[in-house]
């Protein structure tokens, strides 16, 4: 069986040790673009803040781990077009640039995404630089601001960009189309205090604003947006992702924005060619729909599942509630499942409750509050989503919600589930547990 695989990074990579692992004697080809594989790029902000002590650790695997496994690796090879219906794929070696075809019984497609750069006047300048890639945060790493930058993007990446410049005493702006920082992962409750920090440590929020083009001087760079202009000695672009799927078009099915729909197996449209990563959609299993949710959380259970399922459907995908955290400033911000705007956005009906209460009894030395949201299916009562905000490490909650939601769990159920209670760790009645119970009075008066 030739198997080729388009792409290693976090899907490609677990795809092909999976594959590997359970038919060592498949004939393998990966082609890849770079020289590297495996970049966790979730660690860039934290490279650019001096968290990182080894660069070459933010990989977790190499061509050479690949090869052991008995892998054909096709470093700096990019696969220029495909064929589906002859199973066969061109390939350009991009550093003799010798054209070749190859062909395929099965194709395990994971080019990852693609950072989304518009088209605006200045967008190639110099001081415009990207957060994707290992090229990229060597780039950001090398060149830090004198004393001002500018981030474009509120979401994770250029939330902790911004955070991580903001500590290291630079003058930050962070400009974002939507009203509020990291608008779609968490609801008001929780951004309005994120907000907060921001400005307590010096940053300008430019929100609700839309970037229209870049100025290069000698020295700084201009961003103008439809509402005014920032100027800073550079600028990261952080504004979202797009799939990667431009080789498959009209040859599988994909969502609106391309990227590719999958079975359960992880099988495109077309029962060859397989997909998994940022490349692919995913099934929400808040809504039961088909989204596009590119984590890397959902890349390596899909790559796992490609190996499991590459010869015989055997184990089925169970789906994501897109559940991440991040820390800023000091504090930890955790989510599963729909916030009350996603809901909104997708045209789903929820009710919400926001409760805040201290994390440990007040006769402990210490405490600090907790806020927790919950969102739940008024109908069924079914919880859809939930957050956690504190200076407390509360992000296993975000675990807990997301098996909530994943086991279709009601509000009242979550209510008494049996959580622990010692005084060193929690209150008699756990945060969850407390934000449930208010979830359930609140839908018991309706």
């Amino acid at each position: 069986m030739k198997i080729i695989v388009v792409g290693a990074t976090h899907a490609g990579t677990f795809a092909t040790q999976q594959i590997l692992t359970n038919y060592p004697d498949a004939a393998v080809t990966v082609y890849e673009t770079n020289d590297t594989l495996s970049f966790l790029s979730c660690g860039i902000a934290l490279w650019v803040g001096g968290h990182v002590a080894a660069p070459e650790k933010m990989f977790y695997s190499s061509p050479e781990a690949l090869t052991k496994l008995g892998a054909t690796m096709k470093m700096r090879h990019t696969v220029t077009a495909i064929d589906a219906a002859t199973k066969t794929v061109q390939v350009r070696n991009l550093t003799t640039g010798a054209t070749f075809a190859d062909r395929y019984d099965k194709l395990v497609f994971t080019p990852g995404s693609a950072p989304i750069v518009p088209a605006l006047p200045g967008i190639d300048s110099k001081r415009l630089y990207l957060c994707k890639s290992w090229d990229d945060a060597k780039r950001l790493q090398a060149n830090p601001p004198a004393g001002s930058v500018i981030v474009i993007g509120a979401g994770y990446i250029g939330a902790e960009l911004a955070e991580q410049y903001a500590l290291a005493g630079r003058q930050v702006t962070l400009i974002d189309a939507l009203p509020r920082v990291l608008a779609k992962n968490f609801d008001a409750p929780i951004t309005d205090r994120v907000e907060t920090l921001y400005r307590e440590h010096g940053a300008t929020l430019a929100l609700g604003e839309t970037v229209t083009g870049f100025a290069e001087t000698a020295e700084q760079l201009t961003v103008t947006t439809d509402q005014g202009s920032y100027t800073a000695d550079m600028a990261v672009l952080a504004i979202g992702f797009r799939p990667h799927t431009e080789l498959l078009q009209g040859q599988v099915d994909m969502l609106p924005n391309g990227a590719i729909l999958a079975n359960d197996y992880m099988q495109s449209s077309d029962p060859a060619i397989f997909v998994a990563g940022d490349s692919a959609a995913v099934h929400y299993n808040p809504t039961g729909q088909a989204d596009y949710i590119p984590l890397a959380t959902n890349a390596v259970r899909q790559g796992l599942l490609v190996g499991q399922n590459i010869v015989t459907p055997t184990q089925a995908y169970l789906g994501t509630q897109a559940t991440s955290a991040v820390e800023l400033f000091g504090h930890c911000i955790a989510a599963s499942g729909l916030t009350a705007a996603g809901a909104a956005a997708r045209g789903v009906s929820v009710a919400t409750v926001t409760i805040e209460q201290d994390y440990r009894p007040d006769f402990m030395p210490t405490t600090t509050p907790v806020q927790v949201s919950l969102t739940w299916d008024p109908a069924t009562r079914r919880v859809l989503g939930g957050a956690v905000y504190s200076q407390h490490d509360v992000s296993m909650s975000a675990n807990v919600l997301s098996m909530a939601i994943q086991t279709q769990m009601t509000i009242d159920t979550l209510a008494m589930v049996d959580f622990f209670f010692q005084p060193n760790f929690d209150q008699p009645v756990n945060w969850v547990n407390a934000a449930a119970m208010a979830a359930v009075a609140e839908a018991n008066r309706q």
